[in-house]
């Protein structure tokens, strides 16, 4: 699949009339539900728009890339709207949005479709693309622009042998646009400034280009530009400059400089970064707040969509094949088939709440907080507090649900980084049994008994 097959000619406006960025996005999204591409405008507007309030997707020089892997999507589509007067649209750089590319994908998009998406970003990159663009008399004519399955690149090939050399990951929170937009400015900014470079991106699709550890030893400094968690142990004692992945799209120059330079930070795994370092250096409390509950949110959804729809084939069986009056309590466990979709989209759903708790823990505290934010996440499910401990308890437990996972999933993230504070001075030698050992006997308990304390008030 090429970008010719996503982008629609028929969606397509030419004369955008608004000029906010609120009336802009309506107009586009408008076009898109005329065109039958999307089910419910005012769904896929509020999905946009939480895109927007993490990064906005103004990527500066006139584009935005506004997008959303949205329910309300029938097919996957790119929206090409083109703005005469501009619209304030509050880029990166300040300036008004001339180009834009409204990105439609469903909840299930396949890699196919995401690669095509990533290829859109190396276009729009391309030298003179933008005014080709601008000029296009007609929507057929936008669209004879992106021929091909591949963008052509020449990227590496006029840098010495003997140049530095650089590593960098890309990771934007939706993995659609922004981790390959500052893939490729990366590269092309390495090329011209006479650097070797290689860029792993952390897309929706996966992870792309992965760095091996022999790619990580030569290199001379690592760039993390990402807005999301990336596996960053493995740069244990590289120079690391770690920022925003817009800075990636609109820095590149200063990003390479800066991961050249002696003076560049030393990375440190397990708990001894340097400020600079921390993944959230960058946000403020609110924005990483919302990281970390969306890494729990995004990480859980698999498991309540394929077990609802489990759950959903079962009554759908039960009621097709017929249920008896006086066994309609047994409906969507009656019939064997049906009784074991009920089971397995009960497995899935049992997973949920630890899975929400553990990936919010990870996202706060790495690695070491999965398996205490797993036992907040199930202490919350299966319900459990002071009053029913010990043979003779009458009480029944109390479960707090997707409220006491969710703060449990905090509460374990902030436990794991009190504990990695508090070992973060021991031996070396100890590295190793610090993480098998002290991490998550110690994390395991002290979030299991601070749950005690929050399921009662969560339930409630």
């Amino acid at each position: 699949m090429n970008i010719q097959d996503l982008l629609a000619p028929e969606v397509m406006i030419l004369d955008l009339q608004a000029t906010t960025k609120r009336a802009a996005l309506k107009e586009i999204i408008a076009s898109l539900y005329n065109a039958g591409k999307i089910r419910d405008e005012q769904e896929f507007l509020e999905g946009i728009l939480a895109r927007e309030a993490q990064t906005t997707t103004g990527l500066g020089e006139g584009i935005a890339m506004p997008h959303s892997k949205n329910a309300a999507v029938i097919t996957p589509t790119i929206a090409f709207a083109r703005s005469g007067k501009g619209v304030d649209y509050d880029s990166l750089d300040g300036q008004p949005v001339e180009l834009f590319f409204m990105i439609a994908v469903p909840t299930d998009a396949n890699d196919t479709h995401l690669q095509a998406l990533a290829n859109l970003s190396r276009y729009l990159l391309q030298d003179g693309f933008m005014a080709k663009l601008k000029t296009a008399p007609t929507s057929q004519a936008v669209w004879d622009l992106f021929a091909g399955d591949e963008v052509p690149t020449t990227l590496g090939s006029h840098v010495a042998a003997d140049a530095p050399y650089l590593v960098a990951v890309t990771a934007c929170t939706t993995g659609i646009a922004h981790t390959y937009m500052a893939e490729e400015a990366l590269k092309k900014e390495a090329e011209k400034l006479g650097v070797h470079i290689k860029v792993e991106t952390n897309g929706a699709s996966g992870v792309g280009n992965r760095l091996t550890p022999e790619d990580i030893a030569n290199a001379q400094g690592v760039i993390v530009a990402a807005d999301k968690k990336v596996e960053m142990q493995r740069f244990d004692g590289k120079r690391l400059i770690k920022r925003p992945v817009a800075d990636g799209i609109r820095k590149p120059d200063e990003l390479i400089d800066l991961a050249l330079q002696d003076e560049a930070p030393v990375f440190h795994a397990d708990g001894s970064e340097t400020p600079s370092d921390n993944h959230t250096q960058d946000l403020s409390v609110g924005k990483a707040f919302y990281q970390h509950l969306m890494s729990g949110v995004s990480s859980m959804l698999p498991f309540v969509i394929g077990g609802g729809i489990a759950i959903a084939l079962a009554f759908l069986i039960d009621q097709s094949l017929g249920v008896p009056h006086d066994q309609l309590a047994s409906l969507g466990t009656y019939h064997p088939i049906a009784a074991f979709l009920k089971q397995i989209g009960g497995a899935a759903f049992g997973f949920m709440l630890p899975v929400l708790a553990g990936y919010i823990a990870y996202s706060i505290a790495e690695k070491p907080g999965l398996v205490a934010g797993f036992v907040a996440g199930e202490i919350a499910a299966t319900g459990y507090n002071i009053y029913n401990v010990g043979l003779d308890a009458t009480h029944a437990p109390i479960p707090s649900g997707f409220l006491g996972a969710l703060v449990g999933g905090f509460l374990a993230g902030g436990i794991m980084l009190l504990l990695k504070s508090a070992f973060k001075k021991l031996p070396k030698s100890l590295d190793g049994i610090k993480s098998i050992l002290f991490y998550p006997v110690l994390g395991v308990i002290l979030t299991g008994f601070a749950m005690l304390i929050i399921n009662i008030p969560m339930s409630a």
